[in-house]
């Protein structure tokens, strides 16, 4: 087995074993690598490289939408942010603006860094009703 599917398979282990908390965790992590390749992108002037990663970012902001709980009073806030998010990228991709996924991105941090909050003080999610 050569190392990238060493990885491969690591990694496939890892999302199979994964709580639903650390599911999360790990695509926030994902939409904040692909929100940086993006910039990459831009700033290389790989309008491929960016338009690819601005949708694999909005994909991911787009299924913590969709999968949003309402009977939970918090979750309409949580439909604003990723509105504005999801606006914002949308912005970028048209007009492939890097200050503006840098704001993503400080959006997005925010919101992992709180969900990491969550995990510690809810024992990895499981404490929540």
């Amino acid at each position: 087995m050569n190392q990238a599917d060493a990885y491969s398979a690591y990694r496939t282990s890892k999302v199979m074993t994964a709580t639903p908390a650390e599911l999360t965790l790990m695509l926030y992590d994902g939409a904040i690598r692909f929100c940086n390749i993006a910039i990459q992108g831009i700033e290389e002037k790989n309008i491929q490289k960016a338009h690819d990663n601005i949708r694999k970012c909005d994909r991911i902001i787009e299924n913590f939408q969709l999968t949003l709980n309402d009977k939970y009073e918090i979750s309409n806030d949580f439909e604003n942010v990723y509105t504005y998010i999801r606006q914002r990228l949308s912005w970028a991709n048209v007009k492939k603006d890097a200050d503006i996924l840098r704001e993503v991105d400080e959006h997005l941090h925010t919101l992992r860094d709180t969900w990491k909050e969550v995990m510690k003080k809810t024992n990895n999610g499981n404490d929540v009703a």
